[in-house]
């Protein structure tokens, strides 16, 4: 059961699945592409689905990551204004989803008072988090983005990923981030492998991606 859903009346809750439909999905699936239709509002129930963007450069940026128990903001966007998609939604791990027609939506958003609550804070969580996107392609170096984005991802001190997935995270050319990833490995910061970084100095990768606290 979707979270948003947990506190749902018996009544509502039956009305408000009739129609739905749920999904598996693997990973590599592209859930919606830009100029699709959405046809209905997807609930994460397992897995993990990035949301990206191609620039005009040809280049790709991640706008945010969708994870369990999460809702599509974009979808949400184009499902209650009647657009079609202008982003990507592919799968990045095995992923199990519950779609929700407009219909549904609008029943569960006038009958269930705690369902309408967890999406317009999902939606307001996820402007305030594409605004945070915006200021950093705006305002910062790609160095210090690169770095705060590897202590992001790290787990036990490892990123799992390409160059060319950290280039689409930052909205950058990859060559840019293989370039910055053998300076960062020449300083000592990272040890560079096939697919991964270590992170050698995570204090040091904290010091290049806040210099406003180091006096730098």
């Amino acid at each position: 059961m979707h979270p948003a859903l947990a506190s749902v009346s018996d009544s509502a809750l039956e009305s408000g699945l009739r129609g739905s439909r749920q999904m598996s999905m693997p990973a590599g699936t592209t859930v919606f592409g830009p100029g699709d239709i959405c046809d209905g509002l997807p609930l994460l129930l397992k897995g993990e689905v990035r949301v990206q963007m191609a620039c005009a450069s040809g280049n790709e940026i991640v706008l945010y990551r969708i994870k369990s128990g999460d809702i599509c903001a974009l979808s949400l966007s184009c499902l209650i204004s009647n657009t079609r998609h202008r982003a990507e939604a592919v799968v990045d791990e095995d992923t199990e989803v519950l779609v929700l027609p407009l219909a549904n939506v609008e029943l569960l958003m006038d009958e269930a008072p705690d369902f309408r609550r967890m999406v317009l804070q999902s939606y307001g969580q996820r402007l305030q988090s594409l605004m945070m996107v915006i200021e950093e392609v705006a305002f910062q170096r790609v160095d210090q983005r690169l770095a705060e984005r590897l202590i992001e991802r790290q787990r036990g001190g490892l990123v799992s990923a390409t160059h060319h997935d950290l280039a689409v995270e930052l909205g950058t050319a990859r060559e840019v981030v293989s370039r910055l990833l053998k300076a960062f490995e020449h300083k000592g910061l990272v040890k560079l492998a096939r697919g991964q970084v270590e992170l050698a100095d995570q204090p040091g990768l904290a010091r290049v991606a806040r210099p406003d606290l180091n006096g730098e």
